[in-house]
């Protein structure tokens, strides 16, 4: 197919735009591309995965907090630390035997004098005989076994160690073993329900796609198309990621992989459906199917690289941050979006040249009967759209301003009463083995049992003191959160083994047992006040000089909570400029992108309010998994813009051929029937994150559907054009675009006289087939005449569709290969 040129004054002819030469470079090297990518994703299958230690606790808590410093100084002065991640917990309602109750604690007792194999460095057993407080009426009921942990050590060996005590110890019925729970517990046990689920969500995230995008386009071979392009996309970055992430030794956490796969599947499944929009939209103003598609992917892929490189660039603003978590999580979710980027403007382009019109198949006959009707036809003089019935002026663009930005200050109110916690027992169900055993610990002591604080009291010659650290120790006991302490100023721990006296006599420890979940938001708030008054106490106490620090997961909750909020700063200032930036190269402008980005964070912070509203107004949760607020702000404003670039985008094409309202008023409802059947499938698939029963993944799925939700349907359909029009062409400043054919702004565009819009006629490739003169009804030509040449129809449609189909049982077969070797691997490490 020969470029097409375009004579300039003088007889030089124009050169062909890249992007027109770079849509002809696809449709003549389909075949090329498809099979590139065929070979390229075998390749990739052949290389083995290389682990990203994304599982380890340091993954959520870097071991260089002040909270671990203070566990390992304790470490050093006392032998172990007191602060335990993972408990053993006994107990039986009816009251549990006083000989097992003693067999328990010999037990531990017993593994600190002769020692245990690494990691295992000792164990503390606590029985509810010792009343610590808080709520729990029980006595003689339960025993609870604190393994104490090198705090350096790996997860696995962590969790082998816990395994290895039990079976040793507590394999009898009459033991009333309950399980094992903890952070580390439960951090495994979330680790296994994600790798559980983690097929499903993928089944059904697929089945979603293809039903919406088979009901959008009428078709049963777009879905395919789309699937094809999410199933490269998603099987080339998983792997990509296990090759970059081992070699550079960072990686997305084990429980947020769930999260890459709705990204890619939900972004690419939108760039397929933008490329087949522009297609479906061409395919009647042009005789030559391949010509059609020549000029919308021409037409689409300079936006599409634009949406794509906003993506990727916004998720990459994660990298801003100080947390190794967000800074893991940036690279994994930019490199998903890159991919997806690449497969989007590269396979789906060769494909599309490949089936022409057959992708739209069986609809594609229809296409013409769609000339004269929405909003272009309003324009030429047929029913006018919603559109421009609601924007008919200036004045009613003003109300719909207002109006949308009421609504969406309404929802954001909510955002007030934002707590955070880290949650990983409370995230889990109820019916999980690890939840029933912190419950069981609960109810026999305190909720904060499972987990106790440390305070570490550091001061030659502390021990001495004892009436000075029971002084402490009972202030301690009176702050507000505390259900009870264990320290000095009980008796039985004047002769205990270096347990709370340090043999050296220079250190001391006190045990604080919180009457909340150690990790939820009301106990990390507690904690977080306890802590700020630590050196009044001391001083008052006489202890003016110690130098006190506190450990154990709440503290480590704290200092994890408090990083994060200072990093909303930063990954705020980064996103907004990368995604202004972006937009104003894209736009040319200034004005139009401050606006579009403003809309974009209004329709995140209603969201979130959404989000407050309904998991802790309504559903009483102390507070929002602390990660999730900052990975819906990251996504939901790169989402934003990419829909700000497609759609806006479209009014500035059309601004070049007609006044500013006019465009407007002709380009969004087009491109919103896009946006919105993009923006359904998206929220779709972060919808699905909810399959997971994991309370961040409830969370998460409910803010990424309900603001996509708001920004497709409200913000990209109603306020960006009001806001268009309200500004008007000094929104393409300082540019001049827009100005040159400025419309007056004082009332509706003006119109063409209204007349009775021609019947559209198909091109020659949607008639149905005829048997021409000169052939027999089964194709051979006859003596009576040649065949007519004026058009050139799809041909072998055989071919192409079955290449098609196989090219998707590949991509399907190697996704499942590698999700069995990557399941295998983690059963085999854990």
């Amino acid at each position: 197919m020969s470029a097409t040129r375009v004579s300039r004054p003088g007889g030089r002819r124009a050169r062909t735009p890249l992007a027109r030469r770079y849509a002809e470079w696809t449709t003549r090297h389909r075949w090329a591309i498809v099979v590139g990518w065929v070979v390229g994703l075998g390749v990739l299958l052949v290389v083995p995965p290389v682990g990203t230690g994304g599982d380890q606790l340091a993954s959520i808590i870097p071991l260089d907090s002040p909270a671990v410093a203070s566990e390992l100084r304790a470490v050093t002065e006392f032998g172990f630390p007191l602060s335990s991640r993972t408990v053993v917990v006994q107990r039986d309602p009816g009251g549990l035997s006083p000989y097992v109750q003693a067999e328990s604690v010999l037990d531990a007792v017993a593994l600190d004098q002769t020692g245990a194999d690494y990691p295992l460095l000792g164990a503390l057993p606590l029985t509810n005989t010792l009343r610590l407080g808080g709520t729990s009426g029980e006595t003689n009921t339960a025993v609870l076994t604190y393994l104490f942990m090198d705090p350096t050590s790996s997860f696995s060996g962590q969790q082998e160690a816990a395994r290895r005590y039990i079976s040793e110890h507590l394999e009898r019925p009459e033991d009333h073993l309950v399980g094992v729970t903890g952070s580390i517990p439960a951090r495994a046990e979330q680790a296994s329900i994600v790798d559980q689920y983690l097929p499903r969500l993928e089944l059904f995230t697929v089945l979603a796609i293809a039903l919406l995008v088979g009901a959008t386009f009428r078709s049963v071979v777009a879905p395919l198309l789309a699937l094809v392009a999410a199933g490269l996309s998603f099987v080339t970055t998983t792997h990509l990621t296990d090759i970059v992430g081992g070699l550079l030794g960072v990686g997305a956490p084990a429980e947020l992989k769930p999260l890459l796969v709705a990204l890619l599947l939900g972004v690419v499944t939108d760039y397929t459906i933008f490329y087949l929009t522009a297609v479906r939209v061409r395919l009647p103003e042009h005789d030559d199917w391949r010509d059609a598609v020549t000029a919308a992917v021409a037409a689409d892929t300079p936006i599409v690289m634009a949406a794509g490189v906003t993506v990727a660039a916004g998720t990459a603003a994660l990298l801003a941050a100080s947390s190794a978590f967000f800074r893991g999580f940036g690279p994994a979710m930019a490199l998903a979006v890159v991919v997806g980027l690449v497969v989007s403007v590269t396979l789906i382009p060769a494909l599309l040249a490949i089936l022409g019109p057959r992708v739209l198949w069986p609809g594609h006959r229809r296409v013409g009967a769609a000339l004269g009707t929405g909003t272009a036809g309003a324009l030429q003089g047929g029913k006018p759209s919603p559109l421009v019935r609601v924007l008919h002026s200036r004045k009613t663009a003003w109300v719909a301003v207002v109006f949308c930005v009421g609504v969406l200050g309404l929802a954001t109110l909510p955002i007030q009463r934002l707590d955070l916690g880290v949650g990983f027992i409370s995230s889990l169900p109820d019916t999980n083995p690890v939840s029933r055993a912190s419950a069981a610990a609960g109810t026999a002591f305190a909720p904060g049992i499972t987990s106790p604080t440390t305070i570490l009291i550091e001061k030659p010659g502390v021990t001495g003191d004892i009436s000075a650290l029971s002084g402490f120790q009972d202030l301690v006991g009176q702050a507000q959160g505390v259900a009870g302490v264990i320290g000095p100023a009980q008796n039985f721990t004047l002769q205990a083994h270096n347990i709370v006296l340090a043999s050296s006599g220079n250190a001391a420890r006190i045990l604080v047992v919180l009457d909340h979940d150690p990790l939820d938001a009301v106990a990390i708030q507690d904690l977080a006040a306890l802590r700020a008054q630590l050196p009044e106490l001391a001083a008052r106490s006489g202890l003016r000089d110690a130098r006190i620090s506190v450990g154990g997961d709440t503290a480590l909750a704290v200092g994890l909570v408090s990083s994060t909020s200072a990093d909303l700063g930063r990954i705020a200032v980064a996103g907004i400029l990368v995604n202004l930036l972006l937009l104003v190269v894209f736009l040319r402008a200034l004005i139009a992108p401050l606006f579009l980005l403003a809309s974009s964070i209004l329709a995140l912070t209603a969201s979130l309010g959404l989000t407050v509203l309904v998991f802790m107004v309504l559903g009483h949760q102390e507070g929002v998994t602390f990660y999730v607020p900052f990975a819906a702000a990251v996504l939901l404003v790169s989402l934003g813009s990419d829909y700000n670039i497609f759609g806006v985008g479209r009014v500035w094409e059309e601004a070049r051929h007609r006044p500013l309202r006019e465009a407007v008023l002709k380009a969004v409802p087009e491109s919103s029937r896009a946006i919105t059947a993009a923006g359904v499938t998206l929220a779709v698939s972060f919808g699905m994150l909810a399959i997971i029963p994991l309370a961040p993944f409830r969370e998460l799925a409910f803010a990424m559907t309900c603001g996509i939700f708001i920004d497709a349907f409200l913000v990209r359909s109603l306020l960006v054009p009001a806001l268009l029009l309200v500004v008007g062409p000094r929104s393409g400043w300082p540019g001049r675009a827009l100005r040159r054919r400025a419309a007056p702004v004082g009332g509706p565009p003006a119109l063409p006289t209204p007349a009775v819009a021609p019947t559209p006629v198909p091109p020659p490739w949607l008639i149905p087939p005829v048997t021409p003169p000169g052939r027999h009804a089964g194709g051979a030509p006859t003596a009576a005449g040649p065949t007519p040449t004026g058009h050139r129809p799809p041909a072998a449609p055989l071919v192409s569709l079955t290449a098609v189909a196989v090219l998707a049982v590949v991509v399907g077969a190697a996704g499942a290969a590698l999700a069995h070797r990557r399941r295998r691997s983690r059963r085999e490490k854990y």
